[in-house]
């Protein structure tokens, strides 16, 4: 546990101190710290520190006031506090222009063409969300009080952030009850309550290359707000921000998927091509497969110069070169088998009997046994079998030589066949009609549809924007098999889990907002029960209810009050901020001793900056419990949550 009397780094510091800092290090007698031109040179402070450089030390304890900011005294010796040195000459008061620190965190060069991202002293920024945010948020939506906070982690710091954590909380959903559960079997569906980035890497242990597709509809970046909506805590960078925060989940997503994986990501037109720049830094840019364009809704909007009716689906494998393309296909549609001889064997369709290249062994003449006519393969083609399996065609009925009898040689394919041997059509890239599967779904259901669906379901409106179910249908019906693992860590409204359940599909949740108990946990409950049976997929899978799933919480520790701040008013910030500074679990970077001599300040800060303070203050990589803290007494964890978290992660 942290010792509250230490005090740690710099927090918020004054220029003058940072000046004080400048002149300090400029008096190094090697000349090591500022190049030619005047800019200091902080890989080589950092460096220095790290390797607690004599030099270094001496000039710091020089300065009585850096030597009390930095040093901490220990029966009578001074301790160097080396990770509140580095991060205070990392701060961007010493940053000519902070948005190259933001630029270079998602996977630009430095200005000697290497990666920052292989650079040790590079740290991630924002790597968790603290706000209440709704998949697929429009600019409608702007009424609401919704914030993001972000600031700089350490690459130590981040490790641990992302460490596997504690559940609680843990239940099976059936049909018929709920029981309290101790152990997770691997063929369970799994909802987790609590922040998504934190939830992915919890699921690393188990997951790790085991997810067939993840569907995610995140928060869309959008320019015409700048800077009043809702992703705007650093309103100058609020695009790094936002890729920031999308590239840590990408980074986490990439390790869970499959080898043959898919991901299929909605996102508006403002933010779709640095996104894709994005995901090909991570996912590859071979391994990308399309931008679909998918028609959101049907009615025109005035608000603009034009009408933003779609939204983009840019979908991505982790090798697209592992992917069977003929299992990448649309379900085959009964209705399309129109022909049917009563004779038992179903309904089919016919196809011709020739197919494309040319084949020595596929090259022969048919006679149609009608006529007597010789039928050739056309120019440029072959027949689609080798002549003994023509023939067993044949003597089995599956030929067939026009409605007449004196045409050509047609195929008949059965349904009940084909249906297993694989899926149907390609989508293609230009749009023709409704039976042509393409790349352009303006076929599909809309937002508002979806919202009709839940207002059904529910009798009232619980959820903002959510996606259709036949959006979802398509999505998994591509890229997945029965039994295979869908993933949607936006989870929402639960449509993704809803649609997977009815496809007979495992699916994975992961949501941190407290609707989750509310709608998403619901709905799911209302599919089992078979509720919505009447609906267009369940009606198309033949769903009357059943299946089972798992729910847990990731066990909150700071999260606790970062959930406070959040809807805290004037009078219960000053409370909390009483609380909070004589918590063990405040970060390294806030002085403890300060933090209690400035309350009456704290109390003249607007309702905003005391929430922002409070949250930056709060330790971020004690948000959750750490598994490798489960047998600490200090975090009071339950027999039972221990007896779930060790199955879960293996450890039993």
């Amino acid at each position: 546990m942290r010792d509250s009397k230490r005090e740690s780094n710099m927090g918020q510091s004054k220029d003058g101190f940072y000046h004080e800092l400048l002149n300090v290090l400029k008096q190094d007698s090697g000349k090591r710290f500022y190049a030619d031109n005047g800019d200091l040179l902080r890989n080589k402070v950092a460096e220095c520190a790290m390797n607690l450089d004599n030099e270094l030390i001496k000039l710091l304890l020089s300065n009585e006031r850096v030597k009390n900011r930095f040093f901490t005294k220990v029966n009578d010796l001074l301790v160097f506090d080396k990770m509140a040195f580095v991060w205070a000459i990392n701060n961007k008061a010493f940053l000519k222009d902070s948005y190259t620190r933001f630029k270079n965190k998602i996977g630009f060069t430095d200005e000697n063409g290497q990666f920052i991202s292989s650079k040790k002293d590079v740290v991630l920024s924002f790597p968790y969300k603290d706000c209440i945010l709704e998949g697929g948020q429009t600019k409608e939506d702007r009424n609401r009080d919704e914030i993001y906070y972000n600031e700089l982690l350490a690459p130590d710091d981040i490790d641990r952030l992302l460490a596997p954590k504690v559940f609680t909380n843990a239940k099976k959903y059936t049909k018929d009850n709920v029981i309290d559960i101790t152990k997770f079997d691997e063929n369970d569906n799994l909802i987790i309550k609590g922040n998504n980035l934190l939830g992915l890497s919890s699921l690393l242990g188990r997951f790790e290359n085991s997810i067939k597709c993840v569907f995610i509809d995140p928060p869309y970046y959008f320019i015409d707000t700048k800077p009043s909506d809702t992703f705007c805590y650093n309103s100058n960078f609020k695009l790094s921000t936002w890729l920031v925060f999308m590239k840590n989940r990408l980074e986490q997503t990439y390790k869970l998927l499959k080898k043959n994986g898919v991901l299929f990501i909605t996102i508006s037109d403002e933010g779709a091509h640095y996104l894709k720049v994005l995901a090909d830094e991570i996912f590859d840019m071979e391994n990308f497969i399309a931008d679909i364009t998918w028609e959101a809704r049907k009615s025109i909007s005035s608000d603009g110069l034009m009408s933003m009716n779609s939204n983009h689906i840019l979908v991505y494998a982790k090798d697209k070169n592992t992917i069977n393309k003929n299992n990448f296909r649309l379900a085959l549609n009964i209705e399309d088998f129109k022909y049917d001889n009563n004779d038992g064997k179903g309904c089919y369709r016919l196809e011709p009997f020739d197919a494309p290249n040319i084949r020595k062994n596929l090259e022969y003449d048919i006679v149609n046994p009608n006529t007597g006519e010789v039928f050739k393969p056309p120019v440029g083609r072959c027949w689609r079998t080798e002549k003994t399996t023509y023939e067993k065609y044949l003597a089995e009925g599956k030929i067939r030589f026009g409605i007449n009898g004196n045409a050509k040689p047609q195929y008949k394919a059965y349904y009940n066949e084909v249906k297993n041997a694989g899926k149907g059509k390609a989508s293609s890239t230009i749009f023709h009609d409704i039976d042509m599967q393409t790349i352009i779904w303006s076929e599909l259901d809309t937002n508002t549809n979806a919202t009709k669906d839940l207002v059904s379901l529910f009798g009232s409106n619980v959820f903002t924007n959510p996606k259709p179910e036949d959006l979802l249908k398509r999505i998994i019906e591509l890229s997945t098999d029965e039994n295979d693992i869908v993933l949607d860590y936006y989870m929402g409204s639960a449509t993704t889990q809803s649609v997977a359940m009815k496809m007979r599909r495992r699916f994975i949740g992961i949501e941190q907002m407290d609707y989750i108990n509310t709608v998403s946990i619901e709905k799911l409950k209302k599919v089992m029960n078979g509720e919505d049976s009447e609906t267009k997929i369940a009606k198309a899978e033949n769903w009357t209810g059943g299946g089972s799933f798992v729910y847990c919480e990731l066990k909150e520790l700071n999260q606790k009050f970062v959930d406070k701040i959040k809807v805290a008013d004037d009078k219960r910030l000053n409370e909390l901020y009483k609380t909070i500074i004589n918590s063990e679990f405040i970060s390294y970077k806030a002085e403890i001793n300060k933090l209690k001599d400035s309350e009456q300040e704290f109390e003249q800060l607007s309702i905003d900056d005391k929430k922002k303070f409070l949250i930056e203050v709060l330790d971020k990589n004690m948000l959750y419990v750490n598994y490798c803290d489960i047998d600490d007494n200090d975090f009071e964890i339950t027999e039972q949550e221990k007896a779930f978290t060790k199955s879960f992660y293996g450890d039993t």
